[in-house]
């Protein structure tokens, strides 16, 4: 079983800025994706950005330039610097991870998610 642990949440001004950051733990053999959603109250659940495990990343239009993602492989694990808050950001952020268990099975799990609160 692979577990997700996010972290860095909080309540923070326009403009400002926070940093996300999940762990992963469990049987892992190999991590491929991992990425970061968001759900605001009221709307559904999106992508944020994605990063796979050769370093290649994928953001969504809306945090491009202002967000950035990243990850240590060594450390199982995935951040999210977000820059130039905007109240529009506010969501409880989520972090996603697929790969192949130690077992060699498929795995594709969530975070228990972490709330982001910019105020205008």
């Amino acid at each position: 079983q692979v577990q997700l642990v996010e972290s860095g949440g909080g309540l923070v001004q326009a403009g400002g800025s926070l940093r996300l950051s999940c762990v992963l733990s469990g049987s892992i053999f190999r991590i491929n994706t991992m990425g970061w959603y968001r759900q605001a109250p009221g709307k559904q659940r999106e992508l944020v950005a994605s990063i796979y495990r050769t370093g290649s990343t994928h953001y969504a239009d809306s945090v491009k330039g202002r967000f950035t993602i990243s990850r240590d492989n060594a450390k199982n694990t995935v951040y999210l610097q977000m820059n130039s808050l905007k109240p529009e950001d506010t969501a409880v952020y989520y972090c996603n991870a697929d790969g192949i268990t130690s077992a060699a099975t498929n795995f594709d799990s969530w975070g228990q998610g972490t709330q982001v609160t910019v105020s205008s």
